[in-house]
C-alpha cells in the first residue's frame, strides 16, 4: 500500500458491506451496489461471548444459510465485543441493526427462520435492557446514551479483516499524517486536541511525545502500547485489541513518526489469547500491505511492531516494570527521573500510552482538534471507556463524553442498581482508585473532579456497590490483590501493605481496635509518599476513601463488633426464624458441621458454637427462615 489514492480505492470497493452496517443510534449511509452479500448476521466474538458459546452460534447461522441457498445474499462476521455483555451473546442482523441477546444454536434457528427467511423480527429474542425496577424495555438507552470513539469500530467490523478497518477510514490518518504533516505538526494536533493518558494518570499525551521526539534520526527510539489491563474488572483494552486492533498499529506507526521512532512493542498479557491472536492476524495484515515495514505510503519513513507477551504481573502495567519486562529481565520498576521519553527501552527514548489512548489517535488526526474537544470537558477531553460491573443491571463496556455524571452512567446506562436495591458506592480506578459515595452520584467523571474527592479516573474499571458490601471487606479485597502483586522490591510497599492488611483482617474479624484507623492513615501516607513505582504509591487509596467516606462502618466493626452489611463472617452469625421454620429439615440435613438440632415439623435451632458460617442452611432452606445477622 503506497498511497491514498489505493486506499481509497479498497474503501470504495468495500462501502456496499461496510455501509448497511450501524450501530444503535447510528445512520446508514446511502445503499451502494456491490458484488458480494450485503445482509449480515453479526455475532459478537469478544471473550465474554466467546465463553458463552458464540462460535457455535455463528457456525449454526452458517450452516442454516448454506442449507437455504443464500450465500450471495446473507454473510455471517464475526465481531469483537457489542458492549453489553450482561445479555451476550449478542447477534446484530444488518441492515437494520436489529439486536438479539442471549443467543445460543436453538435460538440461531429460531432467529434465522423467522428474520432471514421469514422477514420478520424474531420477537422473542429481541435485546432487551433491564431497568432498575426489574422491568425491561427496547429504547437502547444502554448505546444510544453513549458516544464511541474509541470503540468506533467495535460490533461493526470483522477485526479479522483489514479491508474492512480500511472501509472504515482505517489508515487514512497515518497516510495524512506521512504525506501531509511534519512529524511536529503531528505533535501539535495531539497537544492541542488535550488528550491526556487513558492508562490512569491522565498525563497529557502530545506533552509526552514531545518530550521524546528530539534528535529524529540520530538515535535509536521506540514506541510501546501498554496492554498488560491488570485491574480486576477492567477489559477495555483487551476488547479493543479483539474488536479493532488496527486503531492500535495504525496510532503506534503515527507516534513513530512524531518522534522518529521505527520499531514498536506492544506488552499484552497471555491471558487473551483471543487478543493476542488478532493482533497477530492484523499485524500480517499490515505488513503485507506495506502499512508496517519499509517506506511508508512511499515516504523514507520504516516502522514495525513485535508482540510482547506478560505473564500476568499487575507491576508489569507499571511503564518501567514493562520496559524491563520486554527486555528480558524480571519486571521491576526503577526509579524515575530519567523518565521513559528520554532514558526507556534499552535505554532509549520512548513513548508509552496505553490501548484506549492510541485508539483515539486516528479520529482525532482525520477529524480535528475542534471535534475532539467539542466533547468532555475543558481539562478533560474527548471520552472514556469504562468496564461497568459489579452490582448493576447492564453490565459491559460504556463510552461516555468526560464530564458525564456517575448517576448517569450507572443509571440511564447500566439500567440501575438490581433488585431495588439502593446505590452505595462506586469504585473507580480498581486497587489504584478509590470509592465515591452515593453523596457524590451527581459528581462530574473527569480527571480534576476525582482527584478533588480523593479518587482517580484509574485505567476505567467501575464496581457498583449496593447496601449489601461491606466497605471494609471491600478495601481489604483491593489490598489483598495489591499485595499479592507486589514486586517486592521496595520496602514501603512489600511491608507497609501488609501490615495494612492484617489490621484490616484483624478489624473484619472483630479483633480491631480504635487506635488502628490511626494507624491505617499513618502508614498508607508513608506508603504514598516513599513506594517506588506507581502501585505502591495508590495501593493505600481505597482504605483511605474507605476510611473517609464509611468512617462508621470501620466504627461498627471495632466497637459494636457488628458488620452492617453482614458480610464479614466473624462477626455475624446465622439465626432461623421460627415463625418461618416449617420443620423440614433440610437445614439440619445439608449442616457440615451438624450445629442444627429440631424435629421434623418443629422449629429447628442453630448452635453458635457449632456453626461455622458456610451458609449451606441459608442456601437449602425453602422458606426464607435462616437469617443472617
Amino acid at each position: 500500500m503506497k498511497s491514498l489514492e489505493e486506499l481509497k480505492v479498497i474503501r470504495d470497493r468495500m462501502q456496499s458491506q461496510i455501509g448497511p452496517r450501524c450501530g444503535v443510534g447510528e445512520t446508514a449511509p446511502e445503499h451502494v451496489e456491490g458484488d458480494g452479500p450485503e445482509k449480515f448476521i453479526m455475532v459478537c466474538g469478544g471473550t465474554g461471548c466467546h465463553s458463552g458459546h458464540s462460535q457455535e452460534v455463528m457456525d449454526r447461522f452458517e450452516k442454516l444459510i448454506k442449507v437455504a441457498g443464500k450465500e450471495k445474499e446473507y454473510k455471517v462476521i464475526q465481531t469483537g465485543c457489542q458492549g453489553l455483555c450482561a445479555k451476550g451473546p449478542i447477534v446484530v442482523i444488518h441492515p437494520g441493526a436489529v439486536f438479539y441477546e442471549e443467543v445460543n444454536p436453538d435460538k440461531a434457528e429460531v432467529i434465522f427462520r423467522e428474520h432471514v427467511e421469514g422477514g420478520n423480527v424474531a420477537s422473542k429474542y429481541l435485546l432487551r435492557e433491564e431497568n432498575a425496577d426489574g422491568t425491561n424495555d427496547e429504547d437502547f438507552k444502554f448505546y444510544n446514551r453513549q458516544t464511541r470513539i474509541a470503540l468506533r469500530n467495535c460490533g461493526i467490523i470483522d477485526p479479522e479483516n483489514i479491508d474492512e478497518y480500511i472501509g472504515r477510514g482505517g489508515y487514512e490518518a497515518l497516510g495524512r499524517s506521512l504525506t501531509q504533516m511534519s512529524p511536529d505538526d503531528v505533535i501539535q494536533v495531539v497537544l492541542d486536541s488535550g488528550l491526556r493518558g487513558r492508562g490512569g494518570a491522565g498525563f497529557p499525551t502530545g506533552k509526552k511525545w514531545k518530550f521524546a521526539c528530539g534528535n529524529r534520526g540520530q538515535v535509536q527510539k521506540y514506541v510501546c502500547c501498554n496492554a498488560d489491563e491488570g485491574d480486576p474488572g477492567a477489559f477495555m483494552d483487551r476488547s479493543i485489541l479483539e474488536g479493532d486492533p488496527h486503531s492500535v498499529l495504525e496510532a503506534m506507526a503515527i507516534a513513530g513518526y512524531a518522534i522518529g521512532a521505527d520499531q514498536g512493542y506492544i506488552y499484552v498479557r497471555a491471558e487473551y489469547p483471543i487478543a493476542v491472536d488478532r493482533l497477530r492476524i492484523a499485524i500480517r495484515q499490515a505488513r503485507e500491505y506495506g502499512l508496517l515495514g519499509k517506506n511508508l505510503f512511499g515516504t523514507d519513513f520504516n516502522f514495525d511492531i513485535d508482540l510482547r507477551l506478560g505473564a500476568g504481573a499487575f507491576v508489569c502495567g507499571e511503564e518501567t516494570a514493562l520496559m524491563t519486562s520486554i527486555e528480558g529481565n524480571r519486571g521491576e520498576p526503577h526509579t524515575r527521573p530519567p523518565f521513559p521519553a528520554v532514558k526507556g527501552l534499552f535505554q532509549s527514548p520512548t513513548v508509552l500510552n496505553n490501548v484506549e489512548t492510541y485508539a483515539n489517535i486516528p479520529e482525532i488526526i482525520v477529524k480535528g482538534v475542534d471535534w475532539f474537544r467539542s466533547m468532555g470537558t475543558e481539562g478533560s477531553t474527548g471520552t472514556k471507556v469504562f468496564a461497568l460491573g459489579g452490582k448493576v443491571n447492564n453490565t459491559g463496556l460504556v463510552e461516555v463524553p468526560m464530564g458525564t455524571t456517575l448517576r448517569e452512567v450507572i443509571e440511564e446506562i447500566g439500567g440501575g442498581v438490581p433488585k431495588g436495591k439502593k446505590f452505595k458506592a462506586a469504585q473507580t480506578g480498581g486497587p489504584s482508585g478509590g470509592c465515591i459515595p452515593e453523596k457524590y452520584y451527581d459528581i462530574p467523571i473527569d480527571y480534576e473532579t476525582l482527584k478533588s474527592i480523593g479518587c482517580m479516573m484509574g485505567s476505567g474499571g467501575m464496581i457498583v456497590m449496593d447496601e449489601d458490601n461491606c466497605m471494609v471487606d471491600i478495601a481489604k479485597f483491593f489490598l489483598e490483590f495489591t499485595v499479592s502483586e507486589s514486586c517486592g522490591k521496595c520496602t514501603p510497599c512489600r511491608i507497609g501493605t501488609r501490615r495494612m492488611l492484617e489490621i484490616l483482617t484483624r478489624i473484619t474479624e472483630g479483633k480491631g481496635e480504635m487506635e488502628d484507623l490511626n494507624k491505617l492513615e499513618e502508614l498508607a501516607k508513608y506508603i504514598q509518599a516513599n513506594s517506588l513505582c506507581g502501585l505502591g504509591q495508590t495501593a493505600p487509596n481505597p482504605v483511605l476513601s474507605t476510611l473517609r467516606f464509611f468512617r462508621d462502618e470501620y466504627v461498627a466493626h471495632i466497637q459494636d463488633k457488628k458488620c452492617p452489611a453482614g458480610v464479614c463472617k466473624a462477626l455475624c452469625t446465622y439465626e432461623i426464624d421460627p415463625e418461618k421454620c416449617k420443620g423440614c429439615t433440610l437445614c439440619a440435613r445439608n449442616c457440615p458441621a451438624d450445629a442444627i438440632t429440631g424435629s421434623v415439623k418443629e422449629p429447628h435451632h442453630i448452635d453458635p458454637e457449632k456453626c461455622i458460617k458456610c451458609g449451606a442452611c441459608m442456601d437449602n432452606c425453602r422458606f426464607g427462615a435462616v437469617v443472617f445477622k
